[in-house]
Protein backbone atom coordinates (compact mmCIF):
# COMPACT_ATOMS: atom_id res chain seq x y z
CA UNK A 1 0.00 0.00 0.00
CA UNK A 2 1.23 3.49 -0.88
CA UNK A 3 0.22 6.15 1.64
CA UNK A 4 -0.31 9.69 0.38
CA UNK A 5 -1.18 13.04 1.93
CA UNK A 6 -3.23 15.84 0.38
CA UNK A 7 -2.35 19.44 1.28
CA UNK A 8 -5.54 21.48 1.06
CA UNK A 9 -9.18 20.42 1.02
CA UNK A 10 -10.54 23.16 -1.19
CA UNK A 11 -12.00 22.76 -4.68
CA UNK A 12 -9.14 20.76 -6.19
CA UNK A 13 -8.21 18.93 -2.99
CA UNK A 14 -11.73 17.66 -2.45
CA UNK A 15 -11.78 16.71 -6.13
CA UNK A 16 -8.61 14.63 -5.70
CA UNK A 17 -10.23 12.75 -2.80
CA UNK A 18 -13.40 12.24 -4.86
CA UNK A 19 -11.52 10.94 -7.93
CA UNK A 20 -9.46 8.48 -5.85
CA UNK A 21 -12.56 7.23 -4.01
CA UNK A 22 -14.69 6.98 -7.16
CA UNK A 23 -12.10 5.21 -9.34
CA UNK A 24 -10.25 3.43 -6.56
CA UNK A 25 -9.98 -0.01 -8.15
CA UNK A 26 -8.89 1.17 -11.61
CA UNK A 27 -6.40 3.66 -10.13
CA UNK A 28 -4.85 0.93 -7.97
CA UNK A 29 -4.59 -1.38 -10.98
CA UNK A 30 -2.80 1.29 -13.00
CA UNK A 31 -0.52 2.19 -10.11
CA UNK A 32 0.33 -1.46 -9.45
CA UNK A 33 -0.37 -1.00 -5.77
CA UNK A 34 -3.16 0.26 -3.54
CA UNK A 35 -3.14 4.02 -3.03
CA UNK A 36 -4.53 5.25 0.27
CA UNK A 37 -5.09 8.79 1.49
CA UNK A 38 -3.73 8.79 5.04
CA UNK A 39 -3.84 12.53 5.79
CA UNK A 40 -5.53 15.67 4.51
CA UNK A 41 -3.97 18.93 5.72
CA UNK A 42 -6.28 21.88 6.21
CA UNK A 43 -6.73 24.71 8.68
CA UNK A 44 -10.42 23.88 8.93
CA UNK A 45 -12.37 20.96 10.37
CA UNK A 46 -15.14 19.25 8.41
CA UNK A 47 -17.61 17.82 10.94
CA UNK A 48 -19.98 15.32 9.35
CA UNK A 49 -17.66 14.75 6.37
CA UNK A 50 -15.95 11.32 6.29
CA UNK A 51 -12.71 13.17 5.50
CA UNK A 52 -12.62 14.54 9.04
CA UNK A 53 -10.94 11.40 10.39
CA UNK A 54 -7.97 12.10 8.07
CA UNK A 55 -7.73 15.84 8.76
CA UNK A 56 -4.53 17.15 10.36
CA UNK A 57 -3.59 20.77 11.01
CA UNK A 58 0.18 20.38 11.41
CA UNK A 59 2.31 19.70 8.32
CA UNK A 60 5.02 18.12 10.49
CA UNK A 61 2.70 15.16 11.11
CA UNK A 62 2.94 14.41 7.38
CA UNK A 63 6.61 15.32 7.04
CA UNK A 64 7.70 13.05 9.89
CA UNK A 65 5.62 10.04 8.86
CA UNK A 66 7.90 7.62 6.95
CA UNK A 67 4.85 5.85 5.50
CA UNK A 68 3.95 8.91 3.40
CA UNK A 69 5.58 8.45 0.01
CA UNK A 70 3.60 10.99 -2.06
CA UNK A 71 2.39 14.47 -1.14
CA UNK A 72 -0.32 16.17 -3.21
CA UNK A 73 -0.01 19.97 -2.96
CA UNK A 74 -3.24 21.70 -4.01
CA UNK A 75 -3.15 24.67 -1.64
CA UNK A 76 -2.47 27.38 -4.22
CA UNK A 77 -0.26 30.43 -3.74
CA UNK A 78 3.46 30.47 -3.13
CA UNK A 79 3.55 30.23 0.66
CA UNK A 80 3.30 28.01 2.61
CA UNK A 81 3.07 25.72 -0.43
CA UNK A 82 6.72 26.32 -1.40
CA UNK A 83 8.05 25.63 2.09
CA UNK A 84 5.95 22.48 2.48
CA UNK A 85 6.87 21.21 -0.99
CA UNK A 86 10.60 21.80 -0.53
CA UNK A 87 10.59 20.11 2.90
CA UNK A 88 8.68 17.11 1.51
CA UNK A 89 11.12 16.69 -1.39
CA UNK A 90 14.15 17.04 0.87
CA UNK A 91 12.63 14.34 3.06
CA UNK A 92 12.47 11.99 0.06
CA UNK A 93 8.74 12.25 -0.63
CA UNK A 94 7.52 12.75 -4.20
CA UNK A 95 5.20 15.73 -4.73
CA UNK A 96 2.59 16.52 -7.37
CA UNK A 97 0.73 19.79 -7.70
CA UNK A 98 -1.77 21.92 -9.62
CA UNK A 99 -0.15 25.13 -8.33
CA UNK A 100 0.87 27.10 -11.43
CA UNK A 101 2.13 30.10 -9.46
CA UNK A 102 4.52 27.95 -7.44
CA UNK A 103 5.75 25.95 -10.45
CA UNK A 104 6.31 29.10 -12.50
CA UNK A 105 8.36 30.71 -9.73
CA UNK A 106 10.26 27.77 -8.22
CA UNK A 107 9.86 24.87 -10.68
CA UNK A 108 13.53 24.66 -11.68
CA UNK A 109 14.72 24.45 -8.08
CA UNK A 110 12.10 21.89 -6.99
CA UNK A 111 12.72 19.69 -10.02
CA UNK A 112 16.44 19.70 -9.29
CA UNK A 113 15.85 18.64 -5.66
CA UNK A 114 13.60 15.79 -6.85
CA UNK A 115 16.14 14.70 -9.45
CA UNK A 116 18.98 14.62 -6.91
CA UNK A 117 16.91 12.32 -4.68
CA UNK A 118 15.54 10.04 -7.41
CA UNK A 119 11.98 11.09 -6.65
CA UNK A 120 9.48 13.16 -8.61
CA UNK A 121 7.94 16.61 -8.72
CA UNK A 122 5.07 16.48 -11.22
CA UNK A 123 2.68 19.27 -12.21
CA UNK A 124 0.48 18.12 -15.10
CA UNK A 125 -2.55 20.00 -13.72
CA UNK A 126 -0.74 23.34 -13.48
CA UNK A 127 -1.07 24.37 -17.13
CA UNK A 128 -4.06 22.86 -18.88
CA UNK A 129 -6.35 21.62 -16.11
CA UNK A 130 -7.49 18.27 -17.46
CA UNK A 131 -5.54 18.57 -20.73
CA UNK A 132 -2.41 16.39 -20.82
CA UNK A 133 0.37 18.69 -22.03
CA UNK A 134 3.26 18.45 -19.53
CA UNK A 135 3.62 14.69 -20.03
CA UNK A 136 3.76 14.94 -23.86
CA UNK A 137 6.36 17.73 -23.61
CA UNK A 138 8.31 15.63 -21.11
CA UNK A 139 8.26 12.34 -23.00
CA UNK A 140 6.38 12.08 -26.31
CA UNK A 141 7.92 15.18 -27.91
CA UNK A 142 11.48 14.87 -26.65
CA UNK A 143 12.78 14.02 -30.13
CA UNK A 144 11.55 17.38 -31.39
CA UNK A 145 12.87 20.87 -31.00
CA UNK A 146 9.79 22.85 -30.04
CA UNK A 147 9.74 26.26 -31.65
CA UNK A 148 6.19 27.39 -30.83
CA UNK A 149 3.59 26.92 -28.13
CA UNK A 150 0.36 28.85 -28.52
CA UNK A 151 -2.62 28.26 -26.30
CA UNK A 152 -6.03 29.23 -25.07
CA UNK A 153 -4.96 28.58 -21.49
CA UNK A 154 -7.73 30.14 -19.42
CA UNK A 155 -11.27 28.80 -19.43
CA UNK A 156 -12.79 31.87 -17.76
CA UNK A 157 -11.63 34.33 -20.42
CA UNK A 158 -12.51 31.93 -23.23
CA UNK A 159 -16.03 31.58 -21.81
CA UNK A 160 -16.41 35.36 -21.56
CA UNK A 161 -15.21 35.99 -25.12
CA UNK A 162 -17.42 33.19 -26.47
CA UNK A 163 -20.50 34.60 -24.73
CA UNK A 164 -19.69 38.13 -25.94
CA UNK A 165 -19.45 36.80 -29.50
CA UNK A 166 -22.67 34.80 -29.32
CA UNK A 167 -24.79 37.41 -27.52
CA UNK A 168 -23.14 40.69 -28.52
CA UNK A 169 -22.94 41.57 -24.82
CA UNK A 170 -20.51 43.88 -23.08
CA UNK A 171 -17.59 42.51 -21.09
CA UNK A 172 -18.95 43.62 -17.69
CA UNK A 173 -22.31 41.91 -18.23
CA UNK A 174 -20.77 38.59 -19.28
CA UNK A 175 -18.23 38.72 -16.44
CA UNK A 176 -21.05 39.04 -13.91
CA UNK A 177 -22.83 36.10 -15.53
CA UNK A 178 -19.60 34.05 -15.40
CA UNK A 179 -19.23 34.87 -11.70
CA UNK A 180 -22.83 33.85 -11.00
CA UNK A 181 -22.22 30.52 -12.76
CA UNK A 182 -19.00 29.91 -10.85
CA UNK A 183 -16.77 30.20 -13.94
CA UNK A 184 -15.11 33.37 -12.64
CA UNK A 185 -13.82 34.25 -9.20
CA UNK A 186 -15.27 37.10 -7.17
CA UNK A 187 -11.94 38.80 -7.83
CA UNK A 188 -11.37 37.87 -11.50
CA UNK A 189 -8.22 39.93 -12.04
CA UNK A 190 -5.83 36.97 -12.43
CA UNK A 191 -8.00 35.55 -15.20
CA UNK A 192 -9.28 38.58 -17.11
CA UNK A 193 -6.00 40.53 -17.01
CA UNK A 194 -4.11 37.52 -18.38
CA UNK A 195 -1.94 36.73 -15.35
CA UNK A 196 -3.13 33.13 -15.08
CA UNK A 197 -2.35 32.44 -18.75
CA UNK A 198 0.99 34.21 -18.33
CA UNK A 199 2.12 31.85 -15.56
CA UNK A 200 1.05 28.83 -17.60
CA UNK A 201 2.93 29.86 -20.73
CA UNK A 202 5.99 30.57 -18.56
CA UNK A 203 5.93 26.97 -17.29
CA UNK A 204 5.41 25.49 -20.76
CA UNK A 205 8.16 27.68 -22.23
CA UNK A 206 10.62 26.76 -19.46
CA UNK A 207 9.97 23.07 -20.05
CA UNK A 208 10.08 23.29 -23.85
CA UNK A 209 13.20 25.47 -24.05
CA UNK A 210 15.04 24.06 -21.02
CA UNK A 211 15.74 27.31 -19.18
CA UNK A 212 13.85 29.44 -16.67
CA UNK A 213 11.30 31.81 -18.20
CA UNK A 214 10.25 34.38 -15.60
CA UNK A 215 6.58 35.22 -15.98
CA UNK A 216 7.31 38.81 -14.91
CA UNK A 217 9.23 39.22 -18.19
CA UNK A 218 6.27 38.20 -20.39
CA UNK A 219 4.25 40.97 -21.99
CA UNK A 220 0.71 40.44 -20.74
CA UNK A 221 -2.54 42.06 -21.84
CA UNK A 222 -5.96 40.81 -20.75
CA UNK A 223 -9.47 41.03 -22.15
CA UNK A 224 -11.02 43.69 -19.88
CA UNK A 225 -10.77 46.32 -22.64
CA UNK A 226 -12.46 44.16 -25.31
CA UNK A 227 -15.83 45.73 -26.15
CA UNK A 228 -19.03 44.70 -27.88
CA UNK A 229 -17.86 46.95 -30.75
CA UNK A 230 -14.68 44.89 -31.13
CA UNK A 231 -16.87 41.78 -31.31
CA UNK A 232 -18.94 43.40 -34.10
CA UNK A 233 -15.84 43.94 -36.20
CA UNK A 234 -14.62 40.40 -35.55
CA UNK A 235 -17.97 39.04 -36.74
CA UNK A 236 -17.88 41.26 -39.82
CA UNK A 237 -14.53 39.65 -40.72
CA UNK A 238 -15.75 36.13 -39.88
CA UNK A 239 -13.22 35.89 -37.04
CA UNK A 240 -13.18 35.26 -33.29
CA UNK A 241 -11.26 37.06 -30.57
CA UNK A 242 -9.28 34.72 -28.31
CA UNK A 243 -6.92 35.39 -25.43
CA UNK A 244 -3.76 33.64 -26.63
CA UNK A 245 -0.59 32.87 -24.73
CA UNK A 246 2.26 32.57 -27.23
CA UNK A 247 5.85 31.46 -26.89
CA UNK A 248 8.08 31.25 -29.95
CA UNK A 249 11.65 30.66 -30.96
CA UNK A 250 12.59 32.71 -34.01
CA UNK A 251 16.12 32.67 -35.47
CA UNK A 252 17.65 31.76 -32.13
CA UNK A 253 15.70 34.38 -30.20
CA UNK A 254 12.73 33.75 -27.91
CA UNK A 255 9.68 35.84 -27.22
CA UNK A 256 6.50 35.28 -25.26
CA UNK A 257 3.33 37.26 -24.80
CA UNK A 258 -0.31 37.07 -23.72
CA UNK A 259 -2.90 39.18 -25.54
CA UNK A 260 -6.27 39.15 -27.30
CA UNK A 261 -5.87 37.98 -30.91
CA UNK A 262 -8.16 37.73 -33.93
CA UNK A 263 -8.35 34.13 -35.12
CA UNK A 264 -9.75 33.06 -38.51
CA UNK A 265 -11.95 30.02 -39.28
CA UNK A 266 -9.08 28.07 -40.87
CA UNK A 267 -7.20 28.13 -37.56
CA UNK A 268 -7.80 25.12 -35.26
CA UNK A 269 -8.09 27.49 -32.28
CA UNK A 270 -11.06 29.27 -33.88
CA UNK A 271 -13.61 26.69 -32.76
CA UNK A 272 -12.35 26.30 -29.18
CA UNK A 273 -15.23 27.85 -27.28
CA UNK A 274 -16.72 28.13 -23.81
CA UNK A 275 -14.61 26.95 -20.89
CA UNK A 276 -12.55 24.66 -23.12
CA UNK A 277 -8.84 25.19 -23.60
CA UNK A 278 -6.46 24.16 -26.37
CA UNK A 279 -2.69 24.13 -26.69
CA UNK A 280 -1.02 24.23 -30.10
CA UNK A 281 2.55 22.95 -30.33
CA UNK A 282 4.90 23.11 -33.31
CA UNK A 283 8.06 21.03 -33.49
CA UNK A 284 10.73 20.98 -36.17
CA UNK A 285 10.12 17.26 -36.82
CA UNK A 286 6.54 16.71 -35.65
CA UNK A 287 5.05 19.76 -37.30
CA UNK A 288 1.75 20.80 -35.75
CA UNK A 289 -0.10 19.14 -32.86
CA UNK A 290 -2.97 20.38 -30.74
CA UNK A 291 -4.17 19.30 -27.29
CA UNK A 292 -7.80 20.08 -26.46
CA UNK A 293 -10.08 19.54 -23.49
CA UNK A 294 -11.55 20.89 -20.27
CA UNK A 295 -9.00 23.39 -19.09
CA UNK A 296 -10.40 23.98 -15.64
CA UNK A 297 -12.91 22.78 -13.12
CA UNK A 298 -12.77 20.63 -10.02
CA UNK A 299 -12.81 17.13 -11.49
CA UNK A 300 -10.82 17.67 -14.72
CA UNK A 301 -8.03 19.30 -12.71
CA UNK A 302 -8.24 16.65 -10.00
CA UNK A 303 -8.06 13.93 -12.67
CA UNK A 304 -4.75 15.35 -13.91
CA UNK A 305 -3.41 15.52 -10.34
CA UNK A 306 -4.36 11.88 -9.67
CA UNK A 307 -2.68 10.84 -12.94
CA UNK A 308 0.51 12.32 -11.48
CA UNK A 309 -0.07 10.38 -8.25
CA UNK A 310 -0.28 7.16 -10.27
CA UNK A 311 2.89 8.05 -12.20
CA UNK A 312 4.75 8.74 -8.98
CA UNK A 313 3.48 5.51 -7.42
CA UNK A 314 4.86 3.58 -10.39
CA UNK A 315 8.24 5.34 -10.17
CA UNK A 316 8.86 5.72 -6.44
CA UNK A 317 12.64 5.51 -6.71
CA UNK A 318 13.23 6.89 -10.19
CA UNK A 319 13.00 10.47 -11.38
CA UNK A 320 11.04 10.63 -14.65
CA UNK A 321 10.59 14.35 -15.11
CA UNK A 322 12.79 16.45 -17.35
CA UNK A 323 14.00 19.59 -15.67
CA UNK A 324 14.88 23.01 -16.84
CA UNK A 325 17.95 24.94 -15.87
CA UNK A 326 17.58 27.70 -13.31
CA UNK A 327 19.63 29.82 -15.73
CA UNK A 328 17.31 32.50 -17.01
CA UNK A 329 16.16 32.48 -20.64
CA UNK A 330 16.39 36.04 -21.90
CA UNK A 331 13.30 36.97 -23.89
CA UNK A 332 13.47 39.24 -26.89
CA UNK A 333 11.43 42.40 -26.52
CA UNK A 334 8.10 41.91 -28.32
CA UNK A 335 8.72 45.16 -30.21
CA UNK A 336 10.82 43.04 -32.58
CA UNK A 337 8.06 40.48 -33.29
CA UNK A 338 6.00 40.76 -36.47
CA UNK A 339 2.33 40.31 -37.34
CA UNK A 340 -0.68 42.05 -38.84
CA UNK A 341 -2.83 44.38 -36.75
CA UNK A 342 -6.54 45.16 -36.87
CA UNK A 343 -7.04 48.86 -36.20
CA UNK A 344 -10.16 50.98 -35.57
CA UNK A 345 -10.17 54.69 -36.41
CA UNK A 346 -12.66 57.55 -36.57
CA UNK A 347 -14.33 58.64 -39.79
CA UNK A 348 -15.33 56.72 -42.90
CA UNK A 349 -13.29 55.01 -45.62
CA UNK A 350 -14.38 57.77 -48.01
CA UNK A 351 -12.94 60.54 -45.83
CA UNK A 352 -10.02 58.87 -44.02
CA UNK A 353 -8.74 55.96 -46.13
CA UNK A 354 -6.19 58.06 -47.99
CA UNK A 355 -4.66 59.19 -44.69
CA UNK A 356 -4.71 55.62 -43.38
CA UNK A 357 -2.87 54.37 -46.46
CA UNK A 358 -0.36 57.20 -46.26
CA UNK A 359 0.59 56.15 -42.71
CA UNK A 360 -0.05 52.39 -42.62
CA UNK A 361 0.53 51.46 -46.27
CA UNK A 362 -1.60 48.96 -48.16
CA UNK A 363 -4.37 48.02 -45.71
CA UNK A 364 -6.84 45.26 -46.44
CA UNK A 365 -9.47 44.40 -45.79
CA UNK A 366 -11.13 47.68 -44.91
CA UNK A 367 -13.96 46.77 -42.53
CA UNK A 368 -17.25 48.57 -41.94
CA UNK A 369 -19.29 46.98 -39.17
CA UNK A 370 -22.39 49.19 -38.86
CA UNK A 371 -20.74 51.33 -36.19
CA UNK A 372 -21.37 55.06 -36.61
CA UNK A 373 -18.41 57.35 -37.08
CA UNK A 374 -15.66 54.76 -37.47
CA UNK A 375 -14.24 51.92 -39.53
CA UNK A 376 -11.48 49.34 -39.27
CA UNK A 377 -8.69 47.88 -41.36
CA UNK A 378 -5.98 45.22 -41.24
CA UNK A 379 -2.38 46.34 -41.71
CA UNK A 380 0.40 44.66 -43.62
CA UNK A 381 2.88 42.57 -41.63
CA UNK A 382 4.98 44.83 -39.43
CA UNK A 383 6.80 44.72 -36.13
CA UNK A 384 5.22 45.87 -32.90
CA UNK A 385 7.64 48.80 -32.86
CA UNK A 386 6.66 49.81 -36.41
CA UNK A 387 2.97 49.61 -35.56
CA UNK A 388 3.43 51.74 -32.45
CA UNK A 389 5.30 54.42 -34.41
CA UNK A 390 2.67 54.47 -37.18
CA UNK A 391 -0.20 54.65 -34.70
CA UNK A 392 1.43 57.59 -32.92
CA UNK A 393 2.01 59.29 -36.26
CA UNK A 394 -1.59 58.74 -37.34
CA UNK A 395 -3.13 60.29 -34.25
CA UNK A 396 -6.16 58.92 -32.46
CA UNK A 397 -6.60 55.16 -32.80
CA UNK A 398 -9.82 53.83 -31.26
CA UNK A 399 -8.58 50.30 -30.78
CA UNK A 400 -6.12 47.62 -31.91
CA UNK A 401 -6.20 43.82 -31.82
CA UNK A 402 -3.39 41.63 -33.07
CA UNK A 403 -4.10 39.16 -35.88
CA UNK A 404 -3.07 35.46 -35.74
CA UNK A 405 -0.89 34.18 -37.31
CA UNK A 406 2.01 35.32 -39.39
CA UNK A 407 5.34 33.57 -39.71
CA UNK A 408 8.18 35.79 -38.54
Amino acid sequence: MIQIAVLGYGTVGSGVVEVINTNHSSINKKAGEEINIKYVLDLRDFPGDPIQEKIVHDFDVILNDPEIKIVVEVMGGVEPAYTFTKKALLAGKSVCTSNKELVARHGAELLEIARERNINYLFEASCGGGIPIIRPLNSSLTADEIDEITGILNGTTNYILTEMAEKGSDFADVLKEAQDLGYAERNPEADVEGYDACRKIAILSSLAFGRQVDYEDIYTEGISKITATDIKYAKAMGQMIKLLAVSRKVDGSFYAMVSPVLVGPSDPLYSVNGVFNAIFVHGNVLGDAMFYGSGAGKLPTASAVVADVVDEARHLNRSIMAFWSSKKLELTDISNSSRKFFVRVKGTPETELAKVQEVFGNVQPVVVADVDGEFGFVTEVMTEAEYKAKAESFGEVLGMIRVRRVED
